[in-house]
């Protein structure tokens, strides 16, 4: 193999590994909470901070962050293909627990004046989260507590919410219902976790 090829399959191979910052990898047993926070006391902290500050409930945070990273830090989405075998870029800009688009994070780093901050830093996407969650509350009249319709309007943007645009995607719908439901699992979870200590 000749030197230029072997350097090209090199970094082809390196850029396909993702990167950015985090460890990336997910806690395990994500069905538990309380198992999710023992794994990572400071998923905890984080949590807490931006309930404190934007007022949005632990397990609705929690609920958001499983759908959309797993908790993996360093989430991306995938790849589009060219010819079926060209990688040719993402799917979207969406990046870390939060699966921020870049733009979005950048009115979120302007508007808090959080400079340094980094989607693949759990404390800045639950602040992230938190800021998004709160403005969809000012603007749309979406409780802080429904996590379903706060992932929507997370999932389509606050225009795409007001207009409705999800529903025409049963997919979203189901998937939708799908946070609702583990919100409400995560928050049973969570009080008797916390009863327990």
């Amino acid at each position: 193999m000749s030197r230029w090829l072997r350097a090209l399959v090199i970094v082809l191979l390196a850029a396909s590994c993702g990167g950015g910052g985090g460890s990336g990898r997910s806690p395990s047993n994500l069905d538990d909470a309380c198992s999710i926070l023992n794994q990572r006391p400071q998923y905890f902290r984080a949590f807490r901070a931006a309930e404190r500050r934007w007022g949005v409930p632990v397990h609705v945070q929690m609920a958001t962050i499983y759908q959309e990273s797993k908790f993996k830090s360093d989430a991306r989405t995938p790849f589009r293909y060219a010819l079926g075998v060209i990688p040719y870029g993402r799917q979207s800009s969406a990046f870390g627990y939060s699966q921020a688009l870049d733009g979005t994070w950048d009115e979120y780093l302007v508007a808090t004046g959080k400079r340094r901050a980094q989607r693949d830093d759990i404390r800045d996407a639950t602040d992230f989260m938190g800021w998004y969650m709160a403005g969809s509350r000012d603007r749309l009249g979406i409780s802080l507590r429904d996590a379903r319709n706060q992932y929507l309007a997370y999932h389509e943007g606050r225009t795409g919410f007001s207009r409705g645009s999800y529903n025409s995607k049963a997919w979203l719908l189901r998937v939708a219902d799908e946070v609702g439901n583990r919100a409400i699992i995560y928050e049973v979870q969570l009080a008797n976790c916390r009863a327990a200590r």
